[in-house]
């Protein structure tokens, strides 16, 4: 049987940044129980060229959102990108969870082979078969905005782990 781009991308997305939502929920509640400002964590970045930990959401989301519509051919919902609080960043991901389960499986199947132009960096686009940019681009950089946001809290303390990052609030 073969891996269709529907089943490569909708269900691992969705479990992903509902995963992500669910680390979120585990951050919130640190901060309350440590009585700390919530921005000494959203505004957290690893090193001084990354961006900070609301960013790595939002680039996070936006990776979905954007690359889902881009494969399907379908219009991608714009967001203002001016979340700061853990429960606005959860709004963003429930709102980027709801884009993507209107998008039919079937928009998203059979386009392994279709060209997609993309950004690439200020003034750059990229070009790549559906499959290259789900496997290539997509699914990494949303791989890399995730590990980065768990491991800016996972640095400053907050109790997540392994069974977090992979199976959210299943585990």
């Amino acid at each position: 049987m073969t891996l269709s781009m529907s089943s490569a991308s909708l269900p691992v997305c969705t479990r992903m940044l509902s995963n992500l939502n669910h680390i979120l929920s585990k951050a919130e509640q640190f901060v309350e129980a440590k009585k700390i400002d919530p921005t000494a964590l959203t505004t957290y970045r690893l090193a001084p060229d990354m961006f900070p930990f609301t960013r790595q959401v939002l680039i996070a989301c936006d990776a979905v959102k954007n690359g889902v519509a881009r494969i399907s051919g379908v219009e991608a919902p714009k967001f203002d990108d001016n979340e700061t609080t853990f429960a606005q960043l959860q709004e963003r991901i429930q709102k980027t969870l709801a884009f993507i389960a209107t998008v039919p499986a079937s928009a998203l199947d059979g386009t392994e082979d279709k060209e997609i132009t993309f950004p690439a960096g200020p003034g750059k686009t990229r070009t790549m078969t559906g499959q290259a940019y789900l496997c290539n681009w997509m699914l990494p950089n949303m791989y890399f905005h995730i590990t980065t946001a768990y491991a800016i809290l996972r640095h400053n303390g907050v109790e997540v782990g392994k069974v977090d990052y992979l199976m959210g609030a299943q585990g």
